[in-house]
């Protein structure tokens, strides 16, 4: 047997002795933790910081959900493994599509890797949206696989998912997908896998419906945060390496009368230059636009003419708010973004501001909250846990989320 694993040009342990697991808590940046632990609803997280690591990582950009779950599962950012948004273009055909198929990855995922050589695998995503991504390359018909989403926990089979009867198995209904019980879900179903299946290596991965309504010290949060800590508390006592990540978190980007703080870049374009001449694509765009109305913090521009790059990139940095605009192969260098599915130009705005395309292109009508949102720069620092001391962490070097699974098997390999 191998001694280690080469997954997309890193060297992994082999086969973790005890569970590893990793915890992707979307939209949470530290504050959300620190204000609830100062309230002491977090005593089980509390103990994790005092005997394992609490440290800060930066996300992959853009610091959206799908291509910060695929960085996490594949070990690098989407310059390899080719997801860089939710959403995407192909100006060949003028498709505008989700990137939610297994057919846009370009690499294996950890999981992949590791069932080859023998190891079991149990994934829990909150959406069903990340769920085939997450999956690629699992056999489920071998019982040494289990792969499904909270939102549709009720259509799940045995050949699609390792699994059947969840919600009886489980004790909980289908949640409501805007919802904290979505999240809830996910955390249950992790304890009761590793009571019965007991799976060398298990993700689990949160939505972030409450971290985009609420601030950190707000009451729904704090209860929030509580209820995620009751579940860590649980699987800490299986003796498992446990590394707690995000995908990113999360900035308020509304006026002081609570509308959303928008540039609409589209507009702003269609107003300087020919209609037609640029394309806004906002990769934040996904079916659940209750949380964000399609506005985030990073935008990409596809150009009719190549030869407009210069005067397109001049004006859009006349945009206070936009705070960084490059050229693709500035971007694809700077953020590792894959320079295929990127347009010409790279837009991420400031701290308190999201982008937009065309007024009339995001319905905002359910948005009952003031605006939280996330994709840029400012939304890149998360929480980067561990339920051990970790030597190996090399603190001169950045750290970042898509290391958790290395840290996760090194921590039960090197006990």
């Amino acid at each position: 047997m191998t001694k280690t694993l080469t997954i997309n040009n890193r060297e992994y342990p082999n086969i973790p002795i005890k569970t590893s697991i990793v915890i992707c808590l979307d939209g949470s940046q530290r504050e959300y933790i620190d204000e609830a632990s100062k309230l002491n609803l977090t005593p089980n997280l509390d103990k994790i910081f005092h005997k394992g690591e609490y440290c800060l990582a930066h996300s992959a950009i853009p610091s959206f959900t799908n291509p910060n779950n695929i960085s996490i599962v594949t070990g690098q950012p989407s310059s390899v493994h080719g997801i860089c948004g939710n959403f995407f273009y192909t100006p060949s055909t003028g498709e505008e599509v989700m990137m939610n198929d297994p057919k846009y990855l370009r690499a294996p995922t950890i999981f992949e890797k590791y069932y080859e050589v023998g190891a079991k695998i149990a994934v829990v995503t909150a959406k069903d949206k990340l769920r085939t991504l997450l999956g690629n390359g699992l056999k489920f018909d071998e019982k040494r696989a289990i792969c499904f989403s909270a939102e549709k926990s009720d259509q799940a089979s045995i050949l699609e998912n390792g699994i059947e009867n969840i919600n009886n198995w489980l004790g909980m209904p289908v949640p409501e997908v805007y919802s904290q019980d979505l999240s809830e879900f996910v955390m249950a179903a992790g304890v009761k896998l590793m009571q019965d299946f007991k799976p060398d290596i298990m993700y689990l991965s949160t939505t972030d419906y409450i971290q985009h309504k609420y601030a950190p010290e707000h009451e729904v949060a704090n209860k929030f945060y509580a209820m995620f800590d009751k579940y860590i508390g649980l699987l800490d006592q299986f003796g498992a390496t446990i590394v707690i990540t995000a995908d990113h978190g999360m900035k308020p980007k509304s006026k002081k009368d609570g509308t959303p703080n928008a540039v609409f870049l589209q507009d702003y374009l269609d107003t300087i230059f020919k209609m037609g001449t640029t394309k806004v694509i906002l990769p934040i765009t996904d079916p659940y636009v209750i949380h964000h109305g399609a506005l985030g913090s990073f935008a990409t521009i596809y150009l009719k003419d190549k030869n407009d790059l210069d005067s397109v990139i001049d004006e859009l940095k006349k945009i206070k708010d936009i705070e960084v605009v490059i050229n693709k192969e500035e971007a694809c260098a700077m953020y590792n973004l894959p320079k295929d599915r990127m347009g010409d130009i790279v837009c991420m705005s400031s701290e308190y501001m999201t982008i937009g395309s065309s007024k009339e292109k995001h319905d905002l009508n359910d948005l009952k909250e003031p605006l939280r949102s996330h994709g840029g720069l400012h939304e890149r620092e998360v929480p980067f846990i561990v339920n051990k001391k970790m030597s190996q962490i090399e603190t001169d070097k950045q750290l970042y989320n898509y290391d958790a699974f290395y840290y996760a098997i090194s921590g039960v390999i090197n006990e």
